[in-house]
């Protein structure tokens, strides 16, 4: 079996222990795949019961990023839950007793043991806001000094806002005052969208070693005069387009709903 994305940025993390910046690509890779829980028992409805093992160090639940893997793990079918890292996470942290993650265990590159600990910090980090900035721009520049780790973040981030935006522009801004800033400004952003977008630019640099105070997000409308001064002097992204809706997925896909644990 080849190895995932996540494990690829695990092994990139060990091999180099002290680069803080590869660990957190990790971490990113984690709260933003899918994983697969092991239940005890088949989901009702949207409550469902991880099954949980009882280790030395603390119970644990186990979860995997291949539907493979969670079946070579029990050797047999057994129920799971397909939901989103970032869902696994909040269910988790903060639960009684505290229960850490058993992830891919057995025979992929990216086995690990992550303690309760793991899963509130990881919690902490995804539910910090952005804040809201009042500011208005009154030159903007083509981008530029911004590291490749947070570029890549947020080239992943966006590829996975499916249907919110038609598309986003990096540039730099100056604001008034003689501030500058770089900024990043969506482009006809599905009404309601708004908070969702900036919490993933947030997440993006939370997770890329970068200070979140680097970069600002703002929304324009195509038809919007700025539209096109964006448009030349910044770097692009596209949004995918919203595609055909898939079968229906076992419950906690949601992830603004994480699943209830009984």
């Amino acid at each position: 079996m080849a190895d995932t994305l996540l494990d690829q940025a695990y092994v990139a993390s060990e091999g180099a222990p002290d680069d803080v910046a590869a660990r957190l690509r990790f971490y990113s890779r984690l709260v933003e795949g899918e994983l697969y829980l092991l239940l005890e028992t088949e989901a009702a409805g949207d409550s469902i019961t991880p099954k949980v093992f009882d280790l030395e160090d603390g119970p644990i639940v186990v979860a995997f990023d291949l539907e493979q893997r969670l079946t070579e793990f029990t050797g047999i079918p057994a129920p799971y839950a397909a939901l989103p890292g970032r869902a696994l996470v909040e269910m988790l942290a903060g639960s009684t007793p505290p229960l850490g993650l058993g992830l891919n265990l057995g025979v992929a590159p990216s086995a690990r043991l992550l303690p309760p600990e793991i899963m509130d910090w990881l919690a902490q980090t995804l539910s910090e806001r952005p804040e809201e900035l009042q500011e208005r721009a009154t030159a903007l520049l083509p981008p530029k000094g911004l590291p490749d780790a947070l570029l890549t973040a947020l080239d992943q981030r966006l590829a996975r806002m499916e249907g919110l935006a038609d598309m986003a522009y990096l540039v730099v801004a100056e604001y008034e005052g003689g501030r500058r800033g770089h900024m990043l400004a969506f482009v006809d952003a599905v009404d309601g969208a708004e908070a969702a977008l900036a919490r993933a630019v947030h997440g993006a640099l939370s997770f890329s070693g970068v200070e979140a105070g680097m970069l600002d997000v703002t929304f324009i409308s195509a038809s919007d005069g700025r539209a096109a001064e964006f448009a030349r002097v910044g770097l692009r992204f596209d949004l995918p387009r919203v595609q055909a809706p898939a079968a229906p997925k076992p419950p906690g896909m949601d992830p603004n709903a994480p699943p209830n644990l009984r």
